[in-house]
């Protein structure tokens, strides 16, 4: 039985390509199977080169890793089998959709497992990794047993097979590395996500600064951005990298007292009467406005058309004028002078799900896209991300809630977890802690991994946000905090100032070093030396 429930055909026994060691996936694979709209079928090795797979109307390449479809009936999904002796194998990790959900763990086999995008696994020695390059045309995810791995592409139109026509899809390339007796897990799954993405977007300089979030929670303004910029040019180091000061949801039409025009981005409301005014005070203050961003939430006044079949309260991707409202939306934040623009909720918008939610069915059936079952989700957003991409410009790009696989070599930023908290401590520690643990290997290879915000308010304890803020700080990932100004008392003013001091500077990548053994990892490796947590677990 396969990760989406369903039943397929028993195929021949394959003789295994390899008895231990790495898997070399640029081999093809030794079985292919479709599930179309009437069904799963097997798709038998046909004579030619590259190697080809066909049946029933639908025919898969395999080339040096590089899988591709072509089908005259629409598909769904396409599975792919790598036999070997992979009984050696003591742990297993994979990613998530999107963000982590203080979910991720090395664990032993668990063959209906779904890993997304890619596998690590260890044998007591080394770790070997197998996955996909950023950027794939399906939803792919990964199974591993002791006789091998299995790779699901989904390449479904939002809840639809896809309907192909006359063109040839790349689904992905599948890639695998050896590790190194020589390397850790952690430094051997850094250098897999390098290789699964060839070029990374990166920020220029080590990304710090001030999101208002956590203090404020949308209950902010003028005044607290003005306030925030002054406590960040108290608190920050001097030096031509300057700290961002990012207001995030509540300036816009909406979200203040008249509660109108919600999805519109084209103006502040009565809290942000003048946002160029505002924006030109924070940078005379040393800050570098940001700015966050729900770009695919449907105004009430958009047309029918703009609309997303799954959820009417969606802007379709899909639709010309839905991506040249997203572009302008994008530019008319550049242009008004944000340095830093952190976009949020568009996989929840586009699917109905959170990553944790995804599985192997990713959204509900029985939906699609308004330009028809054309294309995969994946192309579409693809598409959705490049747009946002080239509006933005010059400006720091920060995915939140955004397909990890299809944001890396995109974004220069993208949020690697859920959102820690500043009310609730338990929340930081699971959502941040871990997150940063089993995804920070893919800061500087995807993207600068964000962690999350550090919060220091009057909601957590001192003593435990202290040590959340101390770890991001020297993790060499980046840095933001939420400075609640009642809850800033000389000791925190101290422990942030140094904190800032060094996330502005380059910091080599933190190491979990007890992650293999416990989800929320309390040492590690940071700025060369070895640091213990305790995470608040003393106190009960």
């Amino acid at each position: 039985m396969l990760a989406s429930g369903l039943r397929l055909p028993a195929m021949p026994a394959v003789r295994r390509r390899r008895q231990g060691g790495l898997l070399d996936l640029g081999q093809p694979p030794d079985w292919v199977r479709a599930e179309t709209a009437s069904g799963a079928v097997p798709l038998p090795a046909a004579a030619g080169s590259p190697a080809r797979f066909a049946g029933s109307g639908v025919e898969v390449t395999s080339s040096a890793g590089r899988l591709a479809l072509a089908a005259s009936v629409p598909v769904a999904r396409l599975y792919f089998r790598w036999t070997a002796d992979l009984s050696g194998t003591r742990l297993v990790m994979g990613d998530a959709w999107e963000r982590g959900y203080g979910d991720l763990a090395w664990r032993g086999f668990e063959p209906d497992r779904v890993m997304p995008w890619y596998v690590a696994a260890f044998d007591g020695r080394r770790t070997d990794g197998y996955g996909v390059r950023t950027g794939a045309g399906a939803f792919c995810w990964w199974q591993l047993d002791p006789a091998g791995v299995t790779l699901c592409a989904d390449v479904r139109s939002g809840g639809v097979p896809v309907q192909l026509g006359g063109r040839r899809l790349h689904i992905c390339e599948v890639i695998s590395r050896p590790g190194r007796d020589d390397e850790s897990p952690f430094a051997a799954l850094h250098a897999f996500c390098a290789a699964m993405c060839p070029a990374p977007r990166l920020p220029p300089a080590p990304v710090y600064g001030h999101n208002d979030w956590y203090y404020a929670y949308g209950n902010n303004s003028a005044a607290t951005m003005r306030a925030d910029a002054e406590r960040m040019a108290e608190l920050s180091p001097a030096g031509r990298n300057r700290p961002f000061v990012v207001i995030d949801d509540g300036w816009q039409p909406g979200r203040g007292a008249s509660r109108a025009r919600a999805g519109h981005w084209d103006r502040g409301n009565e809290k942000f009467p003048d946002l160029p005014g505002l924006l030109a005070d924070v940078r005379r203050l040393g800050g570098r406005p940001g700015v966050w961003i729900r770009p695919l939430q449907a105004p009430d006044d958009a047309p029918d058309g703009w609309r997303l079949a799954r959820d009417r309260g969606v802007l379709d991707p899909t639709v010309d004028a839905v991506r040249d409202k997203v572009a302008a939306d994008f530019a008319r934040l550049r242009e008004w002078g944000f340095d830093l623009i952190k976009h949020d909720y568009s996989t929840w918008d586009l699917f109905g799900r959170w990553g944790f939610q995804m599985g192997s069915a990713i959204t509900k059936d029985g939906w699609t896209f308004a330009e028809g079952p054309e294309r995969t989700s994946a192309e579409v957003i693809n598409d959705l991300y490049a747009t946002m991409r080239r509006a933005a410009g010059s400006s720091v790009v920060d995915g939140c809630n955004t397909v990890s696989h299809l944001s890396a070599g995109v974004f220069e930023l993208c949020r690697i977890g859920d959102d820690t908290s500043g009310n609730e401590w338990a929340r930081t520690r699971r959502m941040g802690v871990n997150s940063l643990a089993f995804r920070g290997a893919q800061s500087g290879a995807f993207y600068a991994a964000d962690p999350d915000i550090a919060p220091v308010t009057a909601g957590q304890p001192w003593a435990l946000a202290a040590e959340w803020l101390d770890l991001v700080a020297r993790s060499g990932t980046p840095c933001f905090v939420s400075l609640a100004a009642g809850a800033m008392g000389a000791e925190q003013k101290a422990a942030v100032r140094a904190a800032l001091a060094r996330a502005a500077v380059p910091q080599p990548l933190g190491e979990p070093l007890d992650w293999m053994g416990n989800e929320q990892p309390a040492r590690w490796r940071l700025m060369g030396a070895d640091r213990r947590y305790d995470w608040g677990y003393a106190q009960g």
